[in-house]
């Protein structure tokens, strides 16, 4: 994406919200396009693909989840940052099990919807290039000796507490819902409590303030998101 500025499409039915995309990511140094419904979401990629979508989920004409998901249903794999109201967790967590990168909540600052929109970005391209050691602070993660490290001392894990940190550490900087994280260690049906009485064991070993963490964010009602990598 280097010569040309990064093409964002912003799919929203709010003028307001569409202005401040518009003034405050041009500031940014990206190239913004505008559509103010599902229609002209699906009209604008069709003519030429952006490299990023912000994609409200309350459109007026076709539900955001469902234009997310035809376009994943169609091999799309640009990135889609959503835009959400705060108390909509199960909207947010339909929209990241369908295929969106990350989301954030309206009303938001434009510097926070910058930084998603770059990790959101750098996620794509790393996963066509996948390092073998994961660096995050004075956390790191050995992928291929399954080594974990806290500012150079050697971490025990458990088989299990590893697993969930490697698929934290594979999708670094992105919101992991619950669901997927259950599927990805322990399959389709386990529970959810799981996860969390192992995401605590984890804290109290990689963290330096388990009740403060550094490193393993709760976004509540959600899921979990480990710190993009350094």
């Amino acid at each position: 994406m280097t010569g040309s500025a990064v093409k964002i499409l912003v799919v929203d039915d709010e003028p307001p919200i569409r202005k401040l995309l518009r003034v405050g990511l041009t500031a940014q140094g990206y190239e913004v396009q505008e559509a103010p419904n599902a229609a002209n979401g699906r009209q604008s990629v069709a003519d030429g693909r952006p490299d990023l979508i912000l994609l409200d989920l309350g459109l007026p004409d076709t539900p955001g989840h469902d234009l997310l998901q035809e376009w994943r249903d169609e091999g799309l794999s640009i990135p889609v940052v959503i835009l959400s109201s705060r108390t909509d967790e199960a909207g947010i967590v339909k929209a990241l099990e369908s295929g969106a990168d990350d989301y954030v909540t309206k009303p938001f600052g434009i510097n926070e919807l910058g930084a998603r929109i770059r990790v959101a970005l750098r996620h794509r391209l790393q996963q066509q290039g996948e390092k073998a050691i994961f660096q995050t602070g004075g956390l790191s993660v050995d992928l291929v000796k399954r080594i974990v490290k806290v500012d150079g001392e050697e971490m025990k894990l458990s088989p299990k507490e590893y697993d969930i940190l490697r698929v934290l550490a594979q999708h670094a900087g992105k919101v992991l819902t619950h669901q997927f994280l259950l599927k990805q260690v322990w399959g389709p049906a386990a529970d959810v409590q799981y996860l969390r009485v192992y995401i605590r064991q984890l804290r109290q070993k990689i963290e330096q303030s388990p009740d403060q963490p550094h490193y393993i964010t709760t976004e509540t009602g959600v899921g979990y998101r480990l710190r993009e990598p350094d």
